[in-house]
């Protein structure tokens, strides 16, 4: 959010352009609205997610909390928009990662990994590995039996060729020696369909609360879950850890907040002591669905590592794609 103040002496009146500077103190922070900038359309689950936390952030600084969607090119316009405004906390972005900070090694966009600031984690959602209800593989050590035995002939579906679900498919491949195809679609909805006519032998997909319906129904049987550590909603099903691949853990997507780099840390750390207050709120537990909010609190040094170390662990693969 761009702004400009005029300062005046008690001689004379001098205007004094401010742009490239933030307007007011981090004492008086916020002095105006601060706009969240969402790379999704409105309606899903990071959506609301962004305006669940919007509305808190609103009572507990005073100011109007807007939510834009801007959606397009895998997140980057958003992006692009945040970078360019001024770094005085009025504007904010959704993070939605791997995707915020795998995009730019992907493809070419005026920003990285390191052109925003963290302040910390609203929800993490596990990714899940399933088939269908009626598949042979009752569970997961009888479908990467068979994944080593038949190498490449197994199918499974993805959300997207360049998502951290296809990533961790080529590290199943290149760091275990487990092959699979890769069949990317267009988001949740045509998976859904795919595993249910049958088009795929598996999926790797976030447990957002659609692919949770369908395996409570029965239609998709849960295998494995992509944390170190097994989830409450799904107790008995094993992590790729426990199943022997214990590097496949980064597809467990977090959606949190961030700020231009250069935004002052005083304001960070007020944006970060109202999230974890926030998510303190069982109201606001509640709306975000409690199954997805981490049971401790994740700021922003620890929201930095992770972002950090996906783009340690992701940067050879997505060399990969880069190239190919």
């Amino acid at each position: 959010m761009r702004r400009a103040w005029a300062g005046f002496a008690a001689a004379a009146a001098l205007t004094l352009s401010c742009s490239g500077q933030a307007a007011d103190t981090p004492e008086e922070y916020p002095t105006d609205e601060i706009t969240v900038i969402v790379p999704y359309t409105a309606g899903g689950p990071t959506d609301l997610a962004a305006r669940t936390m919007g509305a808190h952030l609103e009572k507990a600084l005073g100011q109007p909390v807007i939510v834009e969607n801007v959606p397009g090119a895998a997140g980057s316009v958003a992006m692009n928009e945040l970078v360019a405004s001024e770094p005085d906390g009025h504007t904010l972005t959704l993070v939605a990662a791997p995707s915020t900070v795998v995009t730019p090694m992907i493809q070419d966009v005026p920003y990285d990994a390191r052109s925003f600031v963290t302040i910390g984690v609203i929800t993490e959602v596990p990714s899940v590995l399933a088939v269908p209800g009626g598949s042979e593989f009752a569970d997961a050590a009888a479908f990467f039996d068979a994944a080593r035995q038949r190498p490449g002939e197994l199918t499974v579906g993805t959300p997207g060729a360049t998502t951290s679900q296809a990533i961790e498919l080529r590290r199943l491949a290149g760091e275990y020696g487990v092959q699979v195809t890769v069949v990317p679609f267009n988001g949740n909805a045509e998976l859904i369909q795919a595993v249910l006519g049958g088009a795929v032998d598996a999926v790797l997909v976030n447990v957002s609360q659609d692919i949770r319906a369908q395996v409570d129904a029965g239609d998709f049987r849960a295998l494995a879950i992509s944390p170190a550590q097994r989830v409450d909603y799904l107790p008995d099903v094993p992590t790729l850890a426990e199943l022997g691949f214990p590097g496949l853990t980064y597809s467990t997507s977090l959606f949190g907040l961030g700020a231009p780099v250069g935004t002052p840390p005083e304001i960070v750390t007020r944006l970060e002591q109202a999230m974890r207050e926030g998510l303190e709120d069982p109201a606001v537990r509640a709306q975000l669905d409690e199954a997805y909010v981490p049971d401790e609190f994740v700021g922003a040094a620890a929201f930095r590592q992770r972002l950090d170390e996906i783009v340690t662990v992701y940067g050879p693969v997505a060399q990969e794609l880069r190239g190919g």
